[in-house]
């Protein structure tokens, strides 16, 4: 009769690595879901921010728009208005958004009323 060495026989021990590796894949998924959870709520902060910028354009210009996504926690991009419509990109994180908005005569002298310009920078 051939004795076998003990450690080739059973599987004893195997759960610790094993238990190792679902805490490593718990961990890393945990990362991925924050991640996106992240990414998720910066692009609807730029919706929401991109959507009040470009209303206080059409009725306070640059500095209006400016003010309004600074309170959201964005960054304007740009403003542009075309006609009676104004356009603002905002920046959250990594996500941007636009948003366009049309009223009466855009008032704030940096956003002309007909024709279209573009406005980049600070008010």
């Amino acid at each position: 009769m051939v004795f076998l060495d003990r450690r080739w026989v059973d599987e004893s021990g195997q759960a610790v690595p094993f238990g190792a590796a679902m805490v490593a894949l718990a961990l890393m998924l945990t990362i991925a879901v924050g991640a996106l959870g992240r990414d998720v709520v910066d692009a609807a902060r730029a919706r929401t921010a991109a959507d009040a910028a470009a209303l206080a354009a059409v009725t306070g210009g640059p500095a209006a728009a400016h003010r309004l996504a600074a309170a959201n926690g964005a960054a304007v991009v740009d403003v542009e208005a075309v006609g009676r419509d104004v356009l603002v990109r905002v920046r959250v994180g990594d996500a941007v958004a636009t948003a366009r908005a049309t009223g009466g005569d855009v008032i704030g002298g940096a956003i002309p009323a007909q024709g279209a310009a573009a406005y980049t920078g600070s008010p």
